[in-house]
This record gives structure tokens, C-alpha cells and sequence, in this order.
């Protein structure tokens, strides 16, 4: 892999600020969200977003599709769906010579960019369907393997408060999605901006600005991103802390936890740190960098036990508090 240049770098903050400002044209305010979801597009991870309905959770998604000139798809989960209805399915057809043959017909997850809506609606076995596409970029059906385009993104909606008729994700499709992002409500500000540009005269659309190769590049340029030896051995200090049983576990993953990050939670957390340092001008990952990416990356990866559950200690703060102890623990080299 070739170093990264200035060029280089220049070219990727140029890139994503392009493509950032387009989806502003329509998603007003959610910052992070958005930032959220473009760190994922250029790490090659999907993403996962859980908010109240009427968000702007499609709209982002949609937008994000028209600033890169990318087809858009759009799965609305629901509890009687099939894996077919996802994949797609072979089915008979007779030719112009009257020969009967089996043709496949893709599914809505042909398409760069896939908006899973309200995940959590269908059945684990229509979830399921997901996690040869988000993993491997393929999906198989009847014995035959059909390979998707890149880039390809997934981007997961589910609603927090209402469970009834849900299904939750099990471990290995949470594991999958780079980020979990919380959706916040809107502040009175922005609030008033939505109803104004949602009541009022029509507002300018998203325009492409980058293409399918862009997007490539970005990807190819965040891996050249070095990391130093010490702020690797951080990084993977911030999984391993996340372990009840692990030497470097916190105190409140010890109580709190019965399981911690997988392997997917340490590549996560490196890749996501490269893209920040990228877009704060360096050429190297900081362990600022590393904290920035902690809790969108952990999340959702770490699992609790009863007793997190009777105190009513939530994921987001035991991350938060094994990131200080980490942080506490830690010391460079005296340097002479």
C-alpha cells in the first residue's frame, strides 16, 4: 500500500466536505448523525441508527444517495417479510422457443446504498438475510452466489421505545454494523428550520458531487492512514477493557458486562479513527481519535448482565467510563 500524501489528504477532506454539504441541503441539523454516516461510507462499514420516527433517518440515507449519484434502495421491514423479499428469488420462466429455465430476480438489496427500515420488525430469519450481504458482499440463493456492486452500504433504522411486535438483533448482525448512531430529537431552532423547509416553497434537491470511484478512493486512502505502535496498543486496550474477565477490564465492565467487543470492535475502532485523523488535517491517528470513535463503534457491541439491567446502567455509560479507566491507566514513554 502506498503512503499517504498531502495530496492525498487534501483530496479526501475536500471529497467528504463536498458530499457533506449536499446532504445538508435537505437533512437539517443531526451533525453527528451525518458525520456518522459518511465516516462509514468511507470505511467500508454500514450503519446502524436508532432514533424516534420522523427523523430525517430516510431523508439522510436518500440524500447521501443523490450526492453520489448511487441507487437507492429502500427495505421497509415488516414481520410477515421473507428472506426472498430481500435477496431476491429464482423463479420459471419459459423462453421464445418455449424452453422452461430458472431465472434469478435480484431483491431491493441490488443497490449501492440500502435503507433497512425498522430492522428489528422481521423475524430473525429475514434479518438473517442480511449478513451475507453486509459481510461478504454477496448473497446466495439457490446454490447460486451473486456478487453485489461497490460500493455498498447498509444503513439500519429502528425505533427505541416501541418494542411490541419486534424482534431484536442478535449478536452477530449488531456485530456487522460499523457504527450504531443514536438519532436525537431536533432542538427548537431546528425544528422550526424543518417545518419551514417541509410546509414552504420546494428546496433545492441534493446534487451529485462525487461519483462510485470517489468513493473507492476515499476508502483506499483511509487504510494508508499510518498508526503508531502505542496508539494501536490503546486502541486494543480499549476492547480488551471491555471483557469482565480480561486483565484490562474496567471496573464497570466487571460488574456491568458479560460480554464484551469482538475482534470487529478493534478493526472498527482503528479504521473510524483514520477517517477523524483525515478530517482534522493529519497524517496519523491521536488516541482523541481512537476516544472520538469508542462509542459509536462499542455501543452496541458490548453486551450487559442482570445487574446492569436492575441498576438501570446503560451501554453508552459503562463505554464511556472504561474509556477513563483506559485513559487513567495509560502512560507514553518518558521521552528523553
Amino acid at each position: 500500500m502506498n503512503p499517504i500524501t498531502e495530496n492525498d489528504a487534501t483530496w479526501f477532506r475536500e471529497t467528504y466536505e463536498r458530499i457533506r454539504i449536499e446532504v445538508a441541503k435537505a437533512v437539517v441539523g443531526q451533525h453527528e448523525t451525518v458525520q456518522g454516516a459518511l465516516v462509514c461510507l468511507a470505511a467500508n462499514g454500514h450503519i446502524l441508527l436508532e432514533g424516534m420516527p420522523g427523523l430525517g433517518k430516510t431523508l439522510l440515507v436518500r440524500s447521501l444517495a443523490q450526492a453520489l449519484h448511487l441507487p437507492f434502495s429502500r427495505i421497509q421491514f415488516t414481520p410477515d417479510m421473507m428472506p426472498a423479499d430481500v435477496t431476491g428469488t429464482n423463479i420459471l420462466v419459459t423462453g421464445e422457443d418455449g424452453a422452461k429455465a430458472f431465472e434469478f430476480r435480484r431483491g431491493p438489496i441490488f443497490a449501492n446504498i440500502v435503507l433497512a427500515d425498522e430492522i428489528n420488525r422481521a423475524t430473525p430469519k429475514t434479518q438473517s438475510a442480511l449478513l451475507e450481504a453486509m459481510q461478504e458482499r454477496s448473497v446466495t440463493v439457490g446454490g447460486g452466489r451473486h456478487q453485489l456492486s461497490e460500493p455498498f452500504l447498509v444503513m439500519a433504522t429502528q425505533n427505541p421505545v416501541e418494542q411490541e411486535g419486534t424482534y431484536p438483533l442478535p449478536e452477530a448482525q449488531l456485530d456487522r454494523f460499523f457504527f450504531k448512531v443514536i438519532v436525537p430529537f431536533p432542538t427548537k431552532d431546528e425544528l422550526l428550520e424543518v417545518v419551514n423547509r417541509t410546509t414552504g416553497a420546494p428546496t433545492e434537491e441534493p446534487q451529485p458531487v462525487a461519483t462510485p470511484e470517489d468513493v473507492v478512493r476515499m476508502r483506499d486512502v483511509v487504510r494508508a492512514v499510518p498508526v503508531a505502535q502505542h496508539i494501536m496498543d490503546f486502541g486494543l486496550t480499549l476492547v480488551t477493557a471491555t471483557h469482565p474477565d480480561s486483565p484490562d477490564a474496567s471496573p464497570i465492565a466487571k460488574k456491568y458486562l458479560r460480554y464484551g467487543a469482538s475482534p470487529r470492535g478493534a478493526q472498527a475502532m482503528i479504521t473510524a479513527a483514520r477517517v477523524y485523523a483525515l478530517l482534522d488535517g493529519r497524517f496519523n491517528v491521536s488516541k482523541d481519535d481512537l476516544k472520538k470513535a469508542a462509542l459509536p463503534v462499542l455501543r452496541h457491541r458490548v453486551i450487559t448482565n442482570f445487574e446492569a439491567s436492575a441498576d438501570g446502567v446503560e451501554t453508552d455509560q459503562i463505554v464511556r467510563e472504561t474509556v477513563t479507566h483506559v485513559e487513567s491507566n495509560d502512560r507514553d514513554p518518558v521521552k528523553v
